[in-house]
């Protein structure tokens, strides 16, 4: 079987090791001769899982004291609801940051439900750079921020603490990517499918004496005190995706952890936007400052190339490198279980491309 580089920006690549346990424990969990999709979620075996989880999580990104660690359902689109009847007071007000498509979904849950502000936005060049030096009102209940923008492939570098003011992060496409300082968060959500597994679950880390302040009446599901009474077992969890998730961060742990897999990130990212800014058929669309690590866009500087390059991508063994319609051209995310020698394939592909036309790279 040929390899396929897949550059898809998710659900996205996961580790061949991790996939090798996955689909063992779809056949014998445990040796148990059932199949981790059958086994009860109150089984000692998969309590063990849940735990060992919520474990990793904490030691891999040193989660302070006073944080609850959750794996829940509903994809970050819950999370968006979820921040705002749990952090948002009562004829109080949210502030965002707004950095792109998910950042706008999340803004609009709090239009339905409160005020929002929107205290800086790079909606005015197709947000291909991340807002800076902007003030957050002292009345607002919180800061919601998006740290990777995978669509417009910009990522917050620099962490826009405000004083007093809550910061809630939406960490969907670089959690476990590079170094975070939790106790700088009131709450970080992220969907399992670019970094930790696949599509499923949703990872909760909230500071736990922030809950219950808002005086709203929170739906049972949407009240994250409920879950962090019932440890993330309210209701029936994902539990294929919390155990992919849990193999994903035992192969993290052993390979180094967050200091590790940061450097092997900027390695890769560096890679590639070096081709491109050499490059003279392409050009990267975000503000250089501003290049995510996990998404890379980029465009063709001469569209009569193009059958040529889709071509070569295509025999190269490459998938899913298209860009998003709101941006065009191509989009490489290149998530932590990409392997460096993929990238490698991606630039020769390009050097070849210049080369063709003679181009000097």
């Amino acid at each position: 079987m040929s390899k396929v580089h897949n550059f898809s920006a998710g659900p996205s690549i996961l580790n061949q090791e991790v996939l090798k346990k996955a689909s063992e424990a779809v056949v014998n969990f445990n040796n148990l001769n059932l199949s981790i999709l059958e086994i009860s979620h109150r089984s000692k075996d998969f309590v063990a899982v849940m735990d060992n989880a919520v474990a990793l999580v904490k030691e891999i990104l040193n989660v302070p004291e006073g944080y609850s660690v959750l794996f829940l359902q509903g994809g970050a689109s819950t999370g968006f609801l979820t921040t705002v009847l749990n952090f948002m007071k009562e004829n109080g007000n949210g502030a965002y940051l707004n950095t792109g498509a998910w950042s706008k979904k999340a803004l609009k849950e709090a239009e339905n439900l409160g005020k929002m502000n929107v205290v800086a936005s790079s909606d005015d060049k197709n947000f291909n750079y991340i807002p800076k030096g902007f003030t957050v009102p002292s009345d607002a209940d919180y800061l919601h921020i998006t740290t990777n923008n995978t669509i417009f492939g910009t990522q917050i570098k620099d962490i826009p603490t405000q004083g007093n003011t809550l910061l809630i992060a939406d960490m969907s496409s670089d959690i476990f990517s590079r170094k975070i300082n939790v106790s700088d968060y009131a709450m970080i959500y992220a969907g399992a499918q670019k970094n930790m597994g696949p599509a499923g679950t949703t990872l909760y880390i909230v500071k736990d004496d922030l809950l219950g302040q808002t005086g709203r009446n929170i739906p049972t599901m949407l009240d994250l005190r409920t879950h962090i009474a019932k440890g993330s077992m309210f209701n029936t969890p994902p539990v294929y995706p919390i155990y992919v998730s849990m193999l994903t961060l035992e192969w993290l742990k052993a390979n180094g952890g967050i200091e590790w897999i940061e450097k092997v990130n900027q390695e890769k990212a560096d890679l590639l936007y070096n081709e491109i800014d050499a490059n003279p058929l392409f050009e990267g669309t975000a503000a250089k400052e501003d290049r995510s690590n996990m998404n890379v866009t980029f465009v063709l500087t001469n569209e009569d190339v193009k059958n040529d390059f889709d071509r070569m991508w295509n025999e190269a063994g490459i998938s899913g490198i298209n860009g998003h319609r709101d941006v065009g051209g191509y989009r490489a995310s290149i998530y932590n279980a990409m392997p460096i020698e993929s990238i490698h394939v991606l630039v020769n592909t390009m050097k070849q491309l210049a080369n063709k036309y003679d181009l000097v790279n």
